[in-house]
């Protein structure tokens, strides 16, 4: 074969064969995703679910099913932007095929996927989500018997420096400086409002303070100890399996004890709707009051909740509390409920690295809850899909499916690999000269 050369470029002929044009492969990973949807019939079950949100008459619009699924791209290539999705689309072909658009046609861009995603109701992206456990229950991925439920937050697309009062409207920089000229200072400097700021107590609450861009972001200390604007996400878990059950999105400044029923509430929906009834829940500490506890007995649910250190306790008028906080306690502290609060920081935290961590889903870049958690009912909902894809073919995300096929080639070639083979022999024996005939002196002892 002769070595071909690059030549000049020169244009092309204005007019090229559909058929000429070339065509990528696909990736493995998304051809067995279009398998799984297409063998249970998605793209017509999703479209008539979101005929009525589409006019009868008109230019053709975006199919739903290339909607959601690129949203699903979102998390299986760890894109945190619908511009990002969009761009990414329009230059992958393995995605293209995976959306069903070949080279001639432009993908949907980000103010196409905004539209839909607003035309579309929350009812029918939580049918969406609904369907893939549908698919995990086929699979014998959900048990439902054991719930674990945590929270995590949001990083909120709003920034500080637009605070307002609530009171008087005023942005935070004019409140401080109103604040220095009451104590004295004319002419504040920086340093002046940075110390006076510094000294101030109760200067982050809710109470006094919104930003008027996104009303439902709340101010509140992150995991990294930073304080943001931020939403508060939380899921419900199969202990058993890892799938995730429901998620909702709530002010990141609500209590743990308050947010639980309506994850709970959820959760129980889904189940309910696959023919479930969940019987244990299990949560960390900051899911324990007396209220509460209570609450979830009288579900019939047995609790493993973590409890914190609140020294001795006053029950009087309280028997139904105290009665379910001391069954609480004992089961904590038997062998199961220990195995059980060791086991919920595997599965809890596990589907928060996945979807806010590789899934970079940690700051969002849409304001609202209901557009969040639209795009987290789909997020999370292809999560649960790749823990059908891991069943499948042992790797969840495109990148896992890689370094699983690198991992199998490098055991490959160590099997195949010439080795040099070390014999340990007796005292005495005799050992051949592979050159020569003649016989080496016997090794000594």
């Amino acid at each position: 074969m002769a070595l071909g050369r690059r030549r000049a470029q020169r244009q092309d002929g204005l007019w090229i064969a559909t058929g000429e044009v070339a065509a990528g492969p696909g990736h493995p990973f998304y051809t067995r995703v279009n398998e799984i949807l297409a063998e249970a019939g998605f793209d017509r079950w999703v479209e008539q679910r979101c005929e009525r949100f589409y006019a009868r008459i008109g230019r053709p619009g975006i199919p739903p099913g290339v909607y959601f699924r690129m949203l699903m791209i979102g998390y299986f290539e760890g894109l945190d932007s619908e511009r990002g999705i969009a761009w990414r689309c329009a230059d992958s072909l393995g995605l293209r095929a995976f959306l069903g658009y070949g080279l001639t046609k432009a993908t949907p861009d980000h103010s196409t996927l905004s539209v839909i995603r607003h035309r579309i109701d929350i009812e029918t992206h939580e049918e969406i989500f609904g369907w893939i456990l549908e698919r995990l229950d086929e699979r014998g991925l959900i048990k439902g018997k054991r719930i674990g439920v945590d929270a995590t937050t949001l990083e909120a697309n709003a920034a500080l420096r637009s605070l307002v009062r609530n009171d008087t409207g005023e942005g935070y920089q004019e409140f401080l400086e109103a604040l220095a000229k009451a104590s004295g200072i004319d002419t504040p400097t920086r340093e002046d409002l940075a110390r006076m700021d510094r000294k101030r107590k109760g200067k982050g609450s809710n109470d006094d303070w919104h930003n008027p861009h996104d009303p439902d972001a709340k101010i509140t200390k992150m995991k990294d100890g930073r304080t943001h604007l931020a939403h508060k996400a939380e899921h419900a878990v199969d202990m058993e399996t890892g799938a995730t059950l429901s998620v909702t999105v709530q002010p990141a400044s609500r209590g743990d004890t308050s947010s639980i029923g309506e994850t709970l509430s959820d959760a129980m929906a889904n189940l309910d709707e696959l023919g479930l009834e969940a019987e244990e829940l299990v949560a960390d500490k900051g899911y324990h009051s007396k209220a509460r506890v209570a609450a979830l007995a009288d579900a019939g649910l047995r609790t493993y909740v973590a409890e914190p250190k609140r020294g001795r306790q006053r029950w009087r008028g309280q028997e139904k509390e105290r009665d379910a906080v001391y069954a609480n306690r004992r089961r904590i502290r038997g062998d199961r409920g220990k195995s059980q609060l060791r086991r919920r920081g595997e599965m809890l935290e596990r589907p928060f690295a996945h979807c806010y961590e590789t899934g970079a889903m940690r700051r969002t870049h849409l304001r609202g809850h209901e557009n969040i958690r639209k795009r987290l009912l789909i997020h999370v909902g292809a999560c649960n899909l790749g823990l059908l894809m891991r069943s499948i073919c042992g790797a969840g995300t495109p990148k896992g499916l890689r370094a699983r096929g690198a991992a199998l080639r490098a055991l490959t070639e160590a099997l195949l690999a010439p080795r040099t083979w070390h014999l340990r022999l007796p005292a005495g024996a005799t050992v051949l000269n592979p050159t020569s005939p003649r016989l080496i002196a016997p090794i000594a002892a």
